[in-house]
């Protein structure tokens, strides 16, 4: 195969980086899957680029380019590899709290990345501008000085490795894999193909997708240290019945979580179901969708690796809290599918535990969700929509108080409903200060259910409920006068990573009996509110 462009040369680095760039060299020789993501090589004499996980022979160092993000490699001309496929990897956006400039860059990153933030035509540098609240030419100059690269050009890798997988993993028409990846014209997405990669999409195209009806599969990877027996225990204990399934095999290293789900997008919704297995061993999770989801793919995608959260950095995180949390490596936190379905969750869950909130959300599911078919046994609802449960108006102490949920609660879930169907959004490209306090000002919604909400579905990692109870025990500090200051006080050290130090102190309580048929605990409740 040829290439597009011939890749720069590389000049004489610095000694930092000449010795930051042997340390990469290092993890690329062991082949280190805790480095997936962090940094991409390219290799001057080939001109493609690889994951540090690639199982090709290690090039000499002398032919190593080294890149932080897949955008900065094709920008320098190389090409993607088609053994360990860039687009497998995890994100490296990382939270900081460094100076301004690097965090107004790296949330412009993180709204590029977000699909949800664009629901109309997708992003433009103006569009940006306005959502950072500065100037397009404040956002190109910033963005190029961190990243090396526009942020255009960064959403154009962005775009192409969502088609490059969509084409090697799925047999959707190449037009659809144009329009689902965010190319609104297959004119433009076969130009930008010749152009960055010297092939035409037909070229990659993979024997994918299988036999019409059993579902569409894509790889997701991450990177390891992670603790897929936590994950799976905490959903399987909040699992709802009809909407949800989860196995968790006797290792608590393998196992499998099937839900239902629908999605907004294009102008109308599209229903159906998702099965995700891990393979621990490859350090990845297999997505397979139904065949009505395909068309959104890319988001049930985004959604999966919100919901498992597959894109964390294991080693950022422990470097800030392991001290403290010294067992609690590979856990991450849990996400959601839908900012909304969460929310609900979270307000059932309030002050009740953990089975009591399941068996109130497996009611509201029943009574209000929309029946849908899937090939999984037991998965047959879906979840209720906003609009559904907003129109209940003065009639839901009848409709909800009759499934056993109190006034308090009906009133919450009734004005939350109206706020999302009025255009209260709930995912991670929202202002996280913002949707806190519109969250806050809502009827039954105080600041243990918006710091959790902006934990699960915000994907907030400096989120941390100061009033939670089973928190306070696990910190210490239960006997204080008070124990939320003192708490606070406490997690100052953690940030910003405070949602995973909640998820390690929970993962610190004793055990309490389980009453759902898994082989493993559960993390505990509070009476501040339980984790729904």
């Amino acid at each position: 195969m040829s290439c597009a462009c011939t890749p720069t040369t590389n000049a004489a680095a610095p000694p930092g980086e000449a010795a930051e760039d042997d340390a990469r060299y290092h993890a690329l020789q062991a082949r280190d899957a805790r480095f997936d993501g962090r940094f991409f090589t390219g290799v001057t004499s080939t001109g493609i680029y690889c994951r540090p996980v690639c199982s090709v022979r290690t090039p000499r160092r002398e032919n190593c380019r080294f890149f932080e993000h897949a955008a900065q490699a094709e920008s320098a001309g190389f090409r993607p590899c088609l053994r360990c496929r860039p687009e497998l990897a995890p994100s490296s956006v990382l939270w900081s709290v460094q100076d301004a400039a690097y965090i107004l860059a790296h949330q412009a990153a993180r709204l590029l990345d977000e699909p949800d933030a664009w629901p109309d035509e997708g992003p433009t540098v103006e569009a940006l501008a306005q959502r950072l609240g500065v100037s397009d030419r404040h956002v190109r100059r910033i963005f190029e000085a961190h990243f090396g690269v526009s942020p255009l050009q960064y959403l154009q890798t962005r775009r192409l490795l969502t088609a490059k997988q969509l084409l090697a993993d799925t047999g959707l028409p190449i037009a659809q894999v144009a329009s689902a990846s965010g190319f609104h014209s297959l004119r433009r997405f076969n130009a930008a193909f010749v152009e960055h990669y010297g092939l035409n999409p037909s070229q990659l195209r993979r024997a994918g997708g299988g036999p019409e009806g059993q579902g569409t599969s894509v790889r997701l990877g991450y990177r390891p240290p992670y603790d897929t027996g936590a994950m799976l225990r905490f959903f399987a204990h909040r699992q709802i019945a009809g909407m949800e399934a989860v196995q968790c095999d006797a290792d608590g290293v393998h196992g499998a979580l099937a839900r239902t789900w629908r999605v907004w997008s294009g102008g109308q919704w599209h229903s159906g179901w998702l099965h995700v297995d891990f393979v621990p061993e490859r350090s990845q999770a297999v997505l397979r969708v139904s065949d009505s989801l395909r068309g959104v793919l890319p988001q049930a995608i985004r959604r999966v690796r919100m919901l498992l959260d597959l894109d964390a950095d294991p080693a950022a995180i422990h470097a800030v809290l392991g001290e403290r949390f010294p067992d609690g490596a590979g856990l991450r936190v849990p996400g959601c599918m839908d900012g909304y379905e969460l929310a609900v969750r979270a307000v059932l869950g309030q002050q009740i535990t953990v089975a009591a909130a399941r068996t109130l959300a497996s009611r509201l599911v029943a009574r209000f969700g929309e029946p849908v078919a899937t090939p999984e046994p037991g998965l047959d609802r879906l979840f209720p929509q906003a609009a559904a449960l907003a129109s209940l108006g003065d009639a839901a102490g009848d409709a909800l108080g009759h499934l056993g949920i109190v006034r308090q609660r009906q009133a919450a879930i009734v004005a939350l409903s109206q706020a999302v169907a009025g255009g209260l959004q709930l995912h991670p490209g929202c202002d996280v200060p913002a949707t806190i306090e519109a969250l806050k000002a809502l009827p039954g919604i105080g600041d243990w259910t918006a710091q959790y909400i902006a934990m699960r579905a915000l994907r907030w990692p400096d989120a941390f409920p100061a009033g939670d109870v089973a928190l306070h025990t696990a910190l210490g500090v239960r006997s204080d006068r008070q124990p939320a200051r003192a708490a606070e006080a406490a997690s100052l050290a953690w940030k910003p990573w405070r949602s995973y130090a909640v998820l390690r102190a929970w993962a610190s309580m004793p055990p309490r009996p389980a009453k759902v048929p898994v082989r493993a605990r559960s993390t505990p409740s509070t009476s501040a509110g339980t984790t729904p």
